[in-house]
C-alpha cells in the first residue's frame, strides 16, 4: 500500500521533469476567467472510502478567544511539503508548505494554523475509478487546522520563521471568526492554477486553491483589520499548467448520468486511469507513456474544478512550478503593528 500511494504522489511532480521546453463540449458562455471558486452553504461529511495516510490535525484544538489588549506577534512559517519526512527534499524543487504563527504576549502561548488536504496531495489532485461507478470518486476535501504550539525546528531547518505584524487580541479575535466562515465554505482544494502561457500578465483560466492561498487570505484579512506588516519579501510556490481557452463539458449528472456523454465519460475515465496508486514500478512506469501520450503529445487534459469538467487544450510548456514573490498586504484601516 506504501508503494502505491508513493508513486501516486510521485507521478505529477515526475511529469515536471518530462515536460518539453479534442474532446467535444461547450464553450462556457459567461467568459469570465478566472472562473470564481465556488463556496458553499456548508461543509459535508466525508465519505469512509476516503482514508488519508496521515491524519488530518491530529493535534487540533479550538482557536482561543484572546483578550481583547493582548498584543500578539504574527509570524509567516513555510517548510518544503513532507519535511517531516523527506527533509528538504521536495525544497529543492520549490514545492513549499504554508502556515502562519501567533505568539501572545500575555499568556506566552503560540499557535500555529494551516491550511491543506484532508486526505494528502494524491487524493486531491486525481480522483479513484471504482469499480462498479461511472464518474470518477473525489476525495478532495481541504480544510484549516489550529493547534497550540510552533514547531520551531520545523519551519526553521530548511524553510522560514520570521516575524511579519503585530495585531491586538480584539483583531485576532476577529480574524478568527473569518476563519470559521472562509473554512465552512471553501471545502474543495484545487491543485491547479491554469494560466494562457508563461507571461506574467498572461490569462489565469483557473486559479489553485491551497495552503498558500488561505495564508495570503488571513494576510489581507489582518490588513483589513488594522495590521501593518513589515516590508520583507514574500515568495509562494505554484503548479501551472499551461492551456488555450478552456471548454467547459458539465457536471457529474451531465457526463456520466443516464441521460450523459457515452463517449466522453469514456474519454475522461480513460484520462485519469494513469493517475491511480500503482501496485508495481512497472506498473507506474507504463502509466507515466500513457500521460506523456495524453498531455503532451495529444495536448489533452482534463480538470475538475467547482464539481465540473473542463477540457484544456494544453500547449507548451506544459507544466510548470514556479516560486515567485506575492507582497505581504496593505491595509484599508487604521494602522496596528510595526
Amino acid at each position: 500500500m506504501d508503494t502505491a500511494r508513493c508513486c501516486r504522489l510521485l507521478l505529477p511532480l515526475l511529469l515536471l521533469l518530462l515536460a518539453p521546453r479534442v474532446s467535444g463540449g461547450l464553450r462556457w458562455p459567461r467568459r469570465r476567467w478566472p472562473v470564481p471558486y465556488r463556496r458553499f452553504d456548508y461543509r459535508p461529511k466525508t465519505d469512509p472510502y476516503c482514508q488519508a495516510r496521515y491524519t488530518f490535525c491530529p493535534t487540533g484544538s479550538a482557536i482561543p478567544v484572546m483578550k481583547e489588549e493582548d498584543v500578539i506577534e504574527v509570524y509567516r512559517l513555510q517548510a518544503p511539503v513532507w519535511e517531516f519526512k523527506y527533509g528538504d527534499l521536495l525544497g529543492h524543487l520549490k514545492i513549499m508548505h504554508d502556515a502562519v504563527g501567533f505568539k501572545s504576549s500575555l499568556t506566552g502561548k503560540n499557535y500555529t494554523m494551516e491550511w491543506y488536504e484532508l486526505f494528502q496531495l494524491g487524493n486531491c489532485t486525481f480522483p479513484h475509478l471504482r469499480p462498479g461507478m461511472d464518474a470518477p470518486f473525489w476525495c478532495n476535501q481541504g480544510a484549516a487546522c489550529f493547534y497550540e504550539g510552533i514547531d520551531d525546528a520545523h519551519w526553521k531547518a530548511n524553510g522560514t520563521l520570521v516575524l511579519v505584524t503585530t495585531i491586538s487580541g480584539a483583531m485576532f479575535n476577529d480574524m478568527a471568526q473569518w476563519v470559521k466562515y472562509d473554512n465552512e465554505t471553501g471545502i474543495y482544494y484545487e491543485t491547479w492554477t491554469v494560466r494562457a502561457s508563461p507571461d506574467k500578465k498572461s490569462t489565469v483560466w483557473f486559479d489553485s486553491y491551497e495552503c498558500s492561498k488561505f495564508i495570503l487570505r488571513t494576510y489581507q484579512k489582518l490588513a483589513d483589520l488594522g495590521a501593518v506588516f513589515k516590508k520583507i519579501q514574500t515568495n509562494y510556490t505554484s503548479i501551472i499548467l499551461f492551456s488555450g481557452e478552456p471548454i467547459y463539458l458539465g457536471n457529474e449528472t451531465s457526463i456520466f448520468g443516464p441521460q450523459g456523454n457515452k463517449t466522453l465519460a469514456a474519454a475522461i475515465r480513460d484520462f485519469y486511469s494513469p493517475f491511480k496508486p500503482h501496485q508495481s514500478v512497472r506498473e507506474f512506469f507504463v502509466d507515466i507513456f500513457k500521460i506523456i501520450d495524453h498531455v503532451f503529445l495529444n495536448h489533452q487534459f482534463y480538470l475538475f474544478y467547482n464539481l465540473e469538467y473542463w477540457f484544456l487544450p494544453m500547449k507548451s510548456p506544459y507544466l510548470k512550478i514556479i516560486y515567485e514573490e506575492v507582497p505581504l498586504p496593505v491595509g484599508s484601516k487604521a494602522s496596528f503593528g510595526v
